[in-house]
């Protein structure tokens, strides 16, 4: 890879060393900063391409676009509610305990 990029600092190297819980005594040091320069790299490479357009226009639109007015209807009476299940009391309907012994 051609190093046309900026190298990082020592600073720099030493912050990501703490923000990743390593050491310095563990890690080798030059291989880590060879592997650090090649990842900023890339990223030197990636923005060089355009990304102004829409992303979402690579996506052909369906059929599931299409919703549904938004409509106000007439909802369930309690009535109605009530013969769905016959677990059904004050306004709730009634289910197995979900916690307890063995959750």
């Amino acid at each position: 890879m051609a190093k046309q990029h900026k190298e990082i600092d020592a600073g720099t190297l030493e912050n990501l060393l703490y923000l990743s819980r390593l050491s310095p005594e563990s890690t080798n040091m030059e291989t880590l900063k060879k592997q650090v320069d090649d990842i900023v790299g890339y990223f030197d490479i990636l923005s060089k391409y355009d990304d102004s357009e829409n992303p979402y226009d690579a996506y052909p639109s369906t059929e599931a676009e299409k919703l549904r007015d938004d409509t106000v209807v007439q909802g369930l009476e309690i009535s109605d509610v009530k013969k769905v299940s016959k677990d059904f009391m004050d306004g709730y309907f009634q289910v197995p305990k979900v916690l307890g012994e063995g959750a």
